[in-house]
């Protein structure tokens, strides 16, 4: 009988792959690049290595959308390591899980309740599904004014004014890591026979060492989509799903997953799936180890550059309601002396050869990761510290700390509800002189007819339909005076707004 620890072992996917491309075999069936043969010379050298396994649904590979077979035992193992009953594997990010999350909790008119600071793809979900979102407004955490996670208090109040809704969705972590123990959340859904659902993009890796926050499945969601390419080492694009417990409908979801990814899924981005599973199943916490040994060398070194500092603040000293947990892979870091703003600071960085995730006009994001080296982490400190050296930065006298830069918008605690149906956002946007571009100002009480998206983190700071408030039009200029993009809207460029007329 094979034993638990050689079946952990087994990556069934990516070996059934290799074990194909083994027998050098003649390939009359797509894609059309017959395992990189098709390839201009300038691309062989990247890309055929990858392509000599990009296979489709021939024998003995199996069907993501009827797993029978090697991917059915890889989704099973990941669902063992994940800690989940049952997992489906994502080729197209958290987004189409989101999406099916959605669509498979509610019917058209439900009501779910939604923490306002979801990504655009949730939004997204509510208008395929036609449901209705009671909005509840995040904290704001008081040290760098990012929009947090909920306050249970207001969650309470919601189910009393809406006890017909369907279940909550959360994100947790953030973009930036922080976040909430989710136990209490989910011992309120399910007391009251609804469901928690939890967009745990950038935590595929919690619940794998002490020193980051336990998963959302052991605290008890009962549905869990995590970007396994954001923080371990899937490719772009793969992530899963995670299910467990009766209240989540299984069976909707695989029908919606079929409906809602490629018919022709990518091989390359499943076997890598595989592959991130069976590296944390052998051997999760000694790399995590291996990694937050390099982010605690990054802010001792970090702590002798007196004009950076960094969020979030170590946790659990700092604790309050809507900041309970912190990833300390994320380091948020930013000049202490006012002289750089966010975007300057990641220009400068990008001109010595260190790219990063995002800056949201005062912070810059560093992800480190497991696969984080030692080396890169110096060459970030060397970057820094050559940046003090070219801007006076501390030669200037220290100036208080810029207490909340991005002036997030106010949102109603708890909002009636809000429809969503694709159809009739289309409708009414064919309809001749349905909207018309305004200035921000000019737009301020009026409709938004578009989703303004700032990019990173893919948040949405209006909804179509939504009314416009001056707060929210105050931030977004803000946004545009540091530089950030925008999806979804041609705000960045025209600083005008689209409304409904």
């Amino acid at each position: 009988m094979t034993s638990q620890h050689s079946k952990q072992s087994r990556a069934p996917l990516f070996e059934a792959m290799v074990a194909h491309h083994d027998k050098n075999p003649a390939s009359f069936h797509v894609p059309g690049h017959k395992s990189g043969q098709g390839l201009l010379d300038e691309g062989t050298s990247f890309l055929k290595t990858v392509m000599a396994i990009d296979y489709t649904e021939i024998t003995g590979l199996d069907d993501l959308h009827h797993a029978e077979g090697v991917i059915n035992e890889a989704e099973r193992l990941a669902a063992d390591c994940f800690g989940a009953e049952e997992t489906y594997f994502l080729i197209g990010g958290s987004t189409v899980g989101n999406l099916a999350l959605i669509s498979a909790a509610c019917e058209k008119d439900d009501i779910i309740l939604v923490q306002r600071n979801v990504h655009k793809s949730v939004i997204h979900g509510l208008m395929l599904a036609g449901a209705k979102a009671v909005f509840i407004a995040p904290g704001i955490h008081p040290e760098t004014g990012v929009a947090t996670s909920l306050n249970i208090e207001d969650v309470k109040q919601a189910l009393v004014l809406y006890p017909e809704a369907k279940g909550l969705f959360l994100t947790n972590p953030n973009y930036y890591g922080m976040g909430v123990n989710l136990k209490p959340f989910a011992e309120l859904m399910h007391a009251h026979g609804k469901l928690l659902l939890v967009d745990e993009a950038h935590g595929a890796h919690y619940g794998f060492h002490h020193e980051v926050p336990a998963s959302a499945l052991s605290q008890g969601a009962d549905a869990v989509v995590q970007s396994t390419h954001k923080m371990l080492t899937a490719m772009t694009m793969g992530a899963m799903l995670h299910v467990q417990g009766p209240r989540i409908d299984r069976r909707a979801i695989q029908q919606l997953l079929a409906m809602l990814q490629s018919s022709s899924p990518s091989y390359p981005i499943m076997a890598s799936l595989d592959l991130a599973r069976k590296r944390m199943h052998t051997e999760g916490w000694d790399w995590l180890e291996q990694g937050l040994t390099v982010v605690k060398e990054f802010r001792s070194l970090l702590d002798g550059l007196t004009a950076f500092a960094y969020h979030p603040i170590e946790l659990p000293g700092n604790q309050s309601q809507v900041v309970q947990t912190a990833d300390p892979f994320k380091m948020a870091i930013y000049d202490a002396t006012n002289t750089l703003s966010g975007t300057e600071l990641k220009e400068k960085l990008e001109a010595q050869g260190c790219f990063v995730e995002m800056t949201d006009g005062r912070h810059v994001l560093l992800v480190f990761t497991p696969a984080s080296t030692r080396a890169d982490m110096l060459r970030v400190i060397e970057a820094l510290t050559n940046i003090c050296l070219d801007v006076p930065i501390q030669k200037k006298e220290l100036q208080a700390p810029i207490s909340n830069i991005l002036k997030l918008p106010y949102y109603t605690p708890i909002s009636s509800p809000v429809a969503f149906d694709m159809r009739d956002i289309s409708k009414v946007s064919r309809a001749e002189g349905a909207f018309s571009q305004v200035s921000v100002q000019g737009a301020v009480g009026k409709r938004s007819a578009d989703m303004v998206i700032p990019y990173p983190p893919g948040i949405p700071y209006l909804y179509p339909g939504e009314i416009i408030s001056a707060s929210v039009a105050e931030a977004l200029l803000q946004l545009v005076a540091n530089g950030i993009k925008f999806q979804g809207t041609e705000f960045g460029q025209t600083q005008k707004l689209k409304i409904y007329t």
